[in-house]
């Protein structure tokens, strides 16, 4: 791709760059935002990330949310070209953890048939998941992340994988696995671990794998939704308690702290059902819902409808928090977009798709598809 096609494709064309709305602005405004997902490890040299860094910045890009590669390098190239460098971390599924793997294997996820994800991981060999119930878990992870936060270096912490394995896949996925998922089966209904079921036996004086039907049991969805919540607030303390730079983050109102944010399921119907995740409960600076529409068998225009869900849970939940002290909920919606299932001219239609819906930027699955 040429340079110019690049910077083309990437700040979202001319029709998207004039368009124009009451809140939220043109689409290369400060106020709409352009992100990317970045794997940061590979080949490039460190002047060639700084070329490619520069040239997101100067298609209008706000920040990269970054994984592996070295912090040093990435934020060196990012920051010189003036764009937000944030560490993209992935939080339950620990499968590349090989300490956390020989050192505690209790600490890992089982299924309702009795089966542990480190050593029977459901659909691929990397689904191998930590138990967010366990103090210990929390803890660890706790003081991982808070490592990162305490790196100068990064403006931000980017949560992924936080949540349990998809019970149910979405389903544009079913024909890949050769699956369908008219129910939650055992196989990849998770966790029933000793701490989990110890835990909701003590709330509610029953065993789960002795409810007549678990998968629709209030409680116990109830239960693992405020498991997985419970973890990313104790994160979102530590994080947000770390001294950010004197510019701060754009995602974060209170530039006192650093940025915490998250790659989430669409909506949070959706991710409740599927993956156990409350994401509108969550106090995090910003969610980027992964609105990838050809997983769900979806047109464009659910872009929006996913956006403005969104929306409207975290109005209701804030609306709830000023009467109960809570923290607060994510303020931001950044949609997450597909690159691979989009055409250049469904680029451009997916990001005014987005701002009309009044989502506060886009970002892109991710970087090695804008072209170089």
């Amino acid at each position: 791709m040429k340079r110019r096609d690049f910077f083309r494709v990437a700040a979202g064309g001319v029709a998207a760059a004039t368009l124009s709305f009451e809140t939220g602005g043109c689409a290369g405004s400060p106020s709409f935002q352009r992100w990317t997902w970045v794997h940061g490890s590979g080949d490039r040299s460190p002047d060639e990330w700084q070329a490619q860094y520069g040239h997101l910045a100067e298609a209008g890009y706000r920040g990269v949310l970054v994984s592996g590669g070295n912090t040093g390098v990435h934020a060196t190239a990012a920051h010189s070209a003036g764009l937000e460098f944030h560490r993209w971390v992935w939080t339950l599924n620990r499968s590349g953890d090989e300490w956390v793997k020989t050192t505690h294997p209790e600490w890992f996820t089982v299924s309702r048939d009795g089966k542990s994800s480190l050593d029977s991981p459901p659909y691929v060999g990397y689904y191998q998941w930590l138990c967010p119930t366990r103090p210990e878990v929390r803890a660890y992870l706790t003081q991982s992340l808070l490592e990162i936060a305490q790196d100068p270096q990064v403006d931000g912490v980017h949560l992924d994988y936080v949540r349990h394995c998809d019970v149910i896949l979405p389903r544009g996925l079913w024909s890949k696995y050769d699956l369908i998922q008219d129910r939650e089966y055992p196989e990849f209904d998770f966790c029933y671990c000793e701490a989990c079921r110890e835990a909701f036996a003590s709330l509610h004086d029953t065993d789960p794998l002795e409810l007549p039907d678990p998968p629709m049991d209030e409680a116990w969805r109830r239960f693992r939704w405020d498991g997985v919540t419970g973890l990313v607030r104790e994160v979102a303390e530590a994080v947000q308690s770390v001294p950010a730079s004197p510019e701060g983050s754009s995602l974060r109102t209170d530039k006192t702290g650093k940025a915490i944010s998250a790659a989430v399921f669409p909506t949070p119907a959706i991710a409740r059902r599927l993956v156990r995740q409350a994401w509108d409960e969550w106090p995090v600076d910003a969610v980027f819902p992964m609105l990838y529409h050809s997983f769900y068998e979806e047109g464009l225009e659910w872009i929006g409808e996913g956006v403005r869900e969104g929306l409207q849970a975290l109005a209701a939940r804030n609306a709830n928090v000023n009467d109960t002290g809570e923290a607060p909920a994510p303020q931001k919606i950044l949609a997450g977009l597909y690159l691979p299932a989009l055409s250049e001219e469904e680029r451009l239609r997916a990001v005014e798709i987005a701002q009309q819906a009044r989502a506060h930027g886009v970002s892109f699955f991710e970087m090695g598809g804008l072209g170089s």
